[in-house]
Formats: C-alpha cells, sequence, structure tokens
C-alpha cells in the first residue's frame, strides 16, 4: 500500500512538471496574442548590404512629422530619419528581436527565420527553416537599381499581414509576418520544395557598387516604442538549438 501510495505520488510529481519540458514554441504559441496595425504608419524594406546582400528593416511612423522614410523619384526609399532624432516619433525593427513569423496564430520564430534574397531583379522577403526543404514567399519587389543610401519597398504577398505582439491586452515592441492560413497550407502553395538561393558573394547586379548604409547606431531596443506606446519584452530568439541560426 505505501509502495502503491508512493508510486502515484511520483506520477502526480512527474505530471507536475511536463509543462516545464513543453517545446519553447508551444509555451510562446500561448503566451502571446497579437492587434492590428495600421500598414499606412509601416514601411518594410529591403536594406542594401555590401556588393550583394540584403537586411530586412522595418520602420513605424509614430508623430505625424517628420517623416521616417520618405519614395524617391527614382523608385527606392529613403530612410530619412537618419537626419533628425527621431526619439518618439519613428521605430525600427531591426531583427529577430523585433519581428518574427506567425502562422495560424502559431510563433513560428524559433524554427523560421525571415530573409531577403534577390533572385534577377526581384527581391522576395522570404520565410525559411532548416527542418523543410520548402521556402515561404511573405513579400517581393522589383529593384529599381542599387544604391547604398536607397532602400527597396517590399510588398506583402496576398494573405500575409503585419500584426504586433500582445502580451495580456498589452502592446509589445514586436512584430509578426502573420498569416491565418495552416503552415502545411502555405508549404503546399510554395510547391513543397526549394527555391533559388544565390551562392554567398555573387552579385546579381554587376558594376553597381553599394556598401552598407549609415543608420544611427543608437541603442533603439531593436525597435521598442521610445514614446511609452508598446512595452519591450524579452523574446526567445532564433538559434542553433532550434534548428538555425542568424
Amino acid at each position: 500500500m505505501q509502495r502503491t501510495y508512493l508510486a502515484l505520488a511520483g506520477l502526480a510529481l512527474a505530471g507536475a512538471g511536463l509543462p516545464m519540458v513543453q517545446p519553447r514554441l508551444a509555451i510562446a504559441a500561448g503566451l502571446f496574442q497579437t492587434t492590428e496595425v495600421d500598414a499606412n504608419r509601416f514601411a518594410v524594406l529591403a536594406r542594401p548590404v555590401g556588393n550583394s546582400e540584403w537586411t530586412l528593416l522595418v520602420l513605424e511612423q509614430l508623430a505625424a512629422q517628420p517623416s521616417c522614410w520618405q519614395a524617391r523619384p527614382d523608385g527606392l526609399v529613403d530612410p530619412t530619419l537618419n537626419r533628425f532624432d527621431y526619439t518618439g516619433i519613428c521605430n525600427r525593427y531591426l531583427d529577430s528581436n523585433g519581428y518574427s513569423l506567425r502562422v495560424a496564430d502559431q510563433d513560428l520564430g524559433t524554427t523560421y527565420r525571415l530573409q531577403v534574397q534577390q533572385v534577377g531583379s526581384r527581391l522576395e522577403l522570404q520565410a525559411v527553416s532548416p527542418s523543410n526543404a520548402a521556402v515561404l514567399v511573405v513579400g517581393r519587389a522589383e529593384v529599381p537599381r542599387r544604391d547604398r543610401d536607397g532602400f527597396v519597398s517590399l510588398t506583402l504577398e496576398p494573405g500575409w499581414d503585419l500584426k504586433r505582439r500582445t502580451y495580456e491586452q498589452r502592446s509589445l515592441s514586436h512584430l509578426y509576418f502573420a498569416s491565418p492560413a495552416p503552415l502545411e497550407q502555405l508549404i503546399a502553395r510554395s510547391g513543397g520544395g526549394q527555391t533559388f538561393r544565390r551562392p554567398p558573394g555573387q552579385a546579381e547586379l554587376p558594376g553597381m557598387a553599394a556598401t552598407l548604409p549609415l543608420l544611427d547606431q543608437r541603442e533603439d531596443s531593436m525597435g521598442s516604442d521610445r514614446s511609452g506606446r508598446a512595452i519591450a519584452l524579452q523574446v526567445i530568439p532564433y538559434t542553433e538549438a532550434n534548428g538555425g541560426g542568424l
């Protein structure tokens, strides 16, 4: 009888500890919610890096003036926030601390990362995972020309939207590239296979020199809202332990 009691007590303790060993993805999925954003206040941009690479940058306009970005006559975007103190005026979201993928109300930031890839004269905003060969195309853009000071505006594909992460109805300084469709459906739409990926170091637009544009190097908590409208919260980064790394 005593052994049976001890065995049952051990099972109860083991069951109580199960949530501690659940995957971080499942915990994050239940922890955060989303809220709609005004898409007109955001710019999803590809920033030229070096001679051929691109990185993803999202800008948010908090105050009406001055403008945080401006369209140029040549089709590129001028990040005008570099020319003034944008505290309380603009937000920047620079990497996986500031944005991630969310599909069918599930956070996929630990398994998928967002990257900008050039294919000929076109840019693709891709969500890629080491555990799946399928590449999800989240946004696209044509490259009018390459300029170290000119960013390219990306247009999200149908079914994809920007949403803000929330926690207990409080807005956080983190954005989602979100789709309501199940991941399996998105993979099926992509063809379920690999897309073209340019070999590292190979330039797509020969003769067009580019260097890393200068951005304000002030600490801004990776896109935290200095106006106090959003609350910074530590997020789980995309890591090698989860199948890849930035």
